[in-house]
């Protein structure tokens, strides 16, 4: 069959399910060459890397001294990467051979668009509304505010934020999409150099999206494809990550400019 077409790019850091999405991609996928899977630890824990390493048969695997974030990782595993398309692919999707076969025809019919984002499911089927028009403080703190009344006071603002309203029956010219899950044309990926990995994690897929955006590049949203993710949304439960986020923040807005509402 050739050269692969596309190299499907894992970050990972002790990321509990990838074992799991790898069991998946190694029962869909089999031996099909036209996707090769490429693996970059963080610096995982000993234990985890010795686990990981299991996989090397079917995935290249490569364990970094140290962890510089996701953006880092994808762009160490793509930037010299000879394949056609990237997927940039997070360590918690589960997707099906169908759907990855959908989007690649989709792409190969479509050469003016950059980056194509499916459907992504909660693993109970409900949607995850993940896909962005604007980026805004206000917007970001509504969907931190633990206080349902204040939320219900701004349920449209924060629907029209989660881009709610996109049809379930065609594709669409969208602005941002998520980093859980990215269908890109490698050479435009190059041709930005990638994410801006000075965001440790959060913020570099709105960002590289913005910088597609700036160029007039093509994002489409697919309804007609879709990914399941364990959404752990981590920043919402650790302190930790939560100040990671707002580092992340602050760099985005100072880059971008910063909309209070």
């Amino acid at each position: 069959m050739g050269i692969a077409k596309v190299a499907i790019s894992i970050v990972t850091y002790n990321s509990k399910h990838i074992f799991k999405v790898l069991d998946n991609l190694k029962s869909e996928l089999g031996q099909d060459d036209r996707f090769r899977i490429v693996i970059f630890d963080n610096n995982s824990s000993e234990e985890y890397k010795q686990k990981l390493s299991a996989y090397q048969d079917f995935a290249d695997i490569n364990f970094y001294h140290e962890n510089n974030g996701f953006g880092f990782g994808h762009n160490h595993s793509l930037l010299q990467a000879s394949e056609k398309y990237f997927l940039v692919f997070n360590p918690d999707i589960l997707v099906t051979k169908e759907n990855l076969e959908s989007m690649l025809e989709y792409m190969e019919s479509n050469s003016d668009i950059s980056l194509l984002v499916p459907k992504v499911l909660n693993p109970d089927g409900t949607t995850q509304y993940l896909i962005r028009d604007r980026v805004s403080v206000f917007d970001y703190a509504l969907r931190y505010i633990p206080f349902q009344f204040v939320k219900k006071l701004f349920a449209k603002r924060l629907e029209s934020y989660e881009c709610r309203n996109l049809s379930e029956e065609e594709y669409a010219n969208i602005r941002i999409g998520s980093g859980c899950f990215m269908f890109l044309r490698g050479d435009d990926f190059k041709e930005v150099n990638g994410f801006d990995d000075r965001y440790f994690m959060y913020f570099e897929d709105y960002d590289l999206c913005l910088e597609f955006g700036k160029r007039k590049k093509k994002i489409i949203y697919t309804p007609f494809s879709n990914v399941i993710h364990f959404y752990e949304r981590g920043a919402h439960k650790n302190s930790k990550l939560f100040k990671i986020f707002l580092k992340s923040m602050w760099k985005f807005f100072n880059k971008w400019g910063w909309r209070l509402f």
